[in-house]
């Protein structure tokens, strides 16, 4: 053995056994040798010993793992070689993230310092151990059935924080996972999936209704496995499925029962679990008033007690696993240390995955689903800020649990979902409906086109301050006019034609912008009427008195510029086409931008015309979600305009063979990744394809789903499975017809337990089946009332809004009242 080589391994031994090699031995290593080993001396004296009360975690448990470095000192003289300088910089930065970290926990007390030294510790010092995995010889020993190549060599964190670009559609780099006759990862197109909503001990059914679902182009299909007997029909189930000539691959759903899942693994293809319930199950939030590391480690040994098994079944029969955090299923423990957050989320499927790794097991997935868009878009993207600190390339399955049913189901997860495709995250989709699963098929596929389609589209490079790439952002701080009726918490537009407002009459404007016409003759708003309404063209006379009653009700009106255009409107201007200083109106002017604007060209425009505020409307749609965020990052550039208010304002051609749900989960996920993120302050949707009405509803509907404006009652409905204790589709279509006209109250319809109590905490009433024809009522995470009939169950939920003071009477119908539109039927 060479001597450098000789050095360091006498070097690392020392280092794993906590004492000071010779000099001459330390001089034998090399640079990178010698800067490891100061910085890990040095990071010793920082790290309180076990037992004292500056913290609890001793040297020899940093993530660390002597080993690690010794086996990094040990990979012979080619790690000399020059091309390895960026490697021995990753590696030294990483350890002295440690020291910081180490030096920051000495001066905090209590539970937080300590979990962010240890947090701190893990991803810094797993950065170095990925990094050098890569770099180890061909010939090293291998463990028993482990994969080569299965630790992934290091990645530094990409510009986008969470995503390999912030200015590129490009998408993430992951690894192959095999299920079944199915691969998922990035060299794989994404695949589509759904759950199957029969018992799974009526085989006949649930194969049927499997293979319904594949000749819908659905690529993966999951059943709820919660038995015994559901466990062993797996094995007929995908027998026949196979004679059938059907290899699509199944999934079984677990909750609560690892033994169940050792059996159903002999068959099904992949096996889902919920770290939240799978070991560590309780449900009730109260019972822990305090949190040790030894209670931790006692909790987490019980996880691996539990996990393991499993996961070395699966490596053995060579099945997948998908590791599927819920955010209404959080564990007490998980809980308590965290709170209800993303972080809690993450911090519990990686317990999981580290049990995975650490028995060398490497074909699973992750999900970070809730019902609420925006935490679950921010789950998954801490998930992936984790693992690019980690080096880790496993898949994402991506969805929006508890999504509902209609085009609001299709809405919320295509907000959600959208925003993360968008950013080139995710490799299989589902999207949760409270409907028949073969009905998730199109907008499964719906949101795989609109990935396609955005790979490789984006803009140059551009300077992002928000914050953004590294965390959740608040929505900005706009001024809004005074002299325009904007709603502050999200404006909803609408585009009408100057030739069709020209030959109007008072009804049928009132049909265009949702306006309530009644017998006298008098004009009120509904909850559905537009914020403002945009014009095209040159108004005449008759058009201009239109524009006046709008204006008188009020809503607003922006108009192109004109000799009929009635004081009061806004007047729309091109931002490049204003030159000259605009002589004050009243209403003032409105904007419009590319988005391909310089900062220069944005604020001469608006220096010039002073605009009320302004319209993002992009040439085509293409890149449109970066187009808008470099649009807002120049807006935040200058504090003259920082603060004016932005319409996002999206056109969309007729396209040929496209269905209602491309048009609108396109859209959706456009408007939808801005969002979420805080861009834009009101909709205007443009479509050739989708009629006045329904473009009102969903853009009303979009603005709801990312937690913006809250225009009706929302409902969080599982979409049914074999663990169902009730016909969902119908229950929740009554729980709706009795309660959907309370704007901002949410209400959870659940068929059981498994998602719940949890998902109750964001929902304000949850009804949720407990037996058979039997409902408990929730009032957040708290059950008021247990097994209550089914049948009074629904009068029993609207007394339980009324005593919490969320019930307001539906509104009858006016007898004076020629149409209600949107709301009511036509009298």
């Amino acid at each position: 053995m060479p001597e450098s080589r000789k050095g360091r391994t006498r070097l690392g031994s020392a280092i794993a056994t906590g004492s000071r090699p010779a000099p001459s031995e330390s001089r034998r290593c090399t640079s990178l040798g010698a800067a490891t080993w100061l910085l890990s001396d040095t990071l010793r004296s920082f790290v309180p010993a076990p037992g004292n009360s500056n913290g609890v975690i001793p040297s020899q448990q940093l993530a660390g793992q002597p080993q690690m470095v010794a086996s990094a000192l040990q990979v012979g003289p080619a790690i000399e070689s020059e091309p390895t300088l960026p490697l021995a910089q990753s590696f030294v930065a990483a350890t002295g993230a440690v020291l910081l970290a180490g030096a920051a926990g000495r001066h905090r007390r209590g539970r937080r310092g300590r979990k962010e030294f240890r947090s701190a510790s893990v991803a810094a010092l797993a950065v170095g151990e990925s990094s050098l995995a890569r770099h180890r010889s061909d010939t090293s020993t291998t463990p028993k059935g482990a994969a080569r190549g299965s630790v992934l060599s290091l990645r530094a964190v990409p510009e986008g924080g969470y995503c390999e670009s912030p200015n590129e559609c490009v998408r993430r780099k992951t690894r192959t996972v095999t299920v079944g006759a199915v691969k998922l990862g990035s060299d794989h197109r994404i695949a589509t999936q759904t759950m199957a909503t029969t018992l799974t001990h009526d085989v006949e059914a649930t194969v049927a209704q499997i293979k319904q679902c594949a000749d819908m182009g659905i690529d993966i299909v999951r059943i709820t496995v919660q038995g015994m007997r559901e466990a062993k029909a797996c094995e007929f189930i995908k027998k026949r499925l196979l004679e059938d000539g059907y290899t699509t691959p199944i999934v079984a759903d677990i909750h609560f029962t690892p033994k169940v899942a050792l059996v159903a693994a002999e068959h099904c293809d992949k096996i889902r679990v919920n770290p939240g319930n799978f070991a560590d199950g309780r449900k009730s939030f109260d019972t822990i008033d305090e949190l040790t590391e030894d209670h931790i480690k006692e909790a987490q040994e019980q996880i691996e007690e539990a996990f393991a098994p499993l996961v070395l079944k699966l490596k053995e029969k060579n099945k997948a696993l998908r590791i599927g955090v819920n955010h209404g299923s959080l564990s007490e423990r998980i809980l308590f240390q965290y709170g209800d957050s993303p972080e809690g989320m993450v911090a519990s499927a990686m317990e999981f995955a580290e049990i995975c790794r650490k028995y060398d097991y490497h074909n699973f997935v992750f999900s970070m689903k809730s019902s609420n868009p925006k935490v679950m878009v921010e789950a998954y993207r801490s998930l992936a800020r984790e693992m690019y600190k980690r080096g880790w390339d496993y898949p994402l399955h991506l969805g929006v649990t508890e999504a509902g049913g209609g085009a609001d189901g299709r809405i919320k997860s295509a907000v959600g979902i959208g925003a993360l495709l968008l950013d080139g995250l995710g490799d299989t989709v589902r999207v949760s409906l409270t409907e028949d699963p073969d009905h998730e098929a199109a907008p499964c596929k719906a949101l795989r086109a609109a990935a396609e389609a955005a790979v490789g589209k984006g803009v140059a490079p551009f300077e992002e301050k928000t914050g953004r790439l590294q965390g959740p952002v608040a929505r900005r701080e706009c001024d809004f006019p005074i002299d325009i009726p904007l709603n502050h918490d999200g404006s909803v537009l609408s585009m009408l034609p100057a030739e069709k407002v020209n030959l109007m009459g008072t009804q049928a404007l009132c049909d265009a912008v949702g306006l309530r016409l009644r017998k006298d003759g008098d004009v009120q708003k509904d909850w559905k009427s537009v914020d403002c309404c945009v014009i095209l063209g040159e108004l005449s006379e008759k058009g201009a008195e239109n524009v006046k009653l709008m204006l008188q009700v009020p809503i607003g009106v922006v108009c192109e510029p004109g000799p009929n255009v009635p004081e009061g409107a806004t007047v729309l201007l091109a931002a490049g086409s204003v030159s000259s200083p605009q002589p004050e109106r009243v209403g003032g002017y409105a904007l419009t931008f590319t988005g391909e604007e310089s900062a220069a060209e944005i604020e001469k425009a608006c220096s010039l015309a002073n605009p009320r505020f302004a319209f993002l409307k992009p040439a085509s749609q293409d890149a449109v979600t970066y187009k808008a965020r470099r649009f807002f990052a120049l807006l935040g550039q200058s504090a003259a305009i920082a603060r004016m208010p932005a319409m996002l304002w999206f056109s969309y051609p007729k396209v040929e063979g496209f269905s209602e749900d491309d048009k609108v989960i396109r859209a959706s996920a456009d408007f939808g990744s801005l969002f979420v993120d805080g861009f834009g302050e009101g909709i205007l949707w443009d479509s050739e394809d989708l009629d006045a009405e329904k473009l009102r509803e969903s853009s009303f509907n979009l603005l709801q789903a990312s937690r913006m404006r809250i225009s009706k009652t929302e409902f969080i409905s599982c979409p049914s499975c074999g663990r169902t204790l009730f016909n969902l589709q119908k229950t929740t279509k009554r729980i709706q017809a009795r309660t959907g006209h309370l704007p901002g109250v949410r209400i959870a319809v659940m068929g059981c337990i498994v998602n719940g109590p949890g998902e109750m905490a964001d929902a304000d009433f949850g009804y949720v089946g407990s037996g058979v024809g039997k409902v408990d009522l929730y009032v957040k995470y708290d059950c008021v009332r247990r097994a209550i009939d089914s049948e009074n169950a629904v009068d029993q939920l609207v007394d339980l809004i009324k005593e919490h003071g969320k019930w307001v009477d539906p509104p009858e119908e006016d007898e004076e009242e020629v149409t209600i539109v949107g709301a009511v039927a036509t009298a």
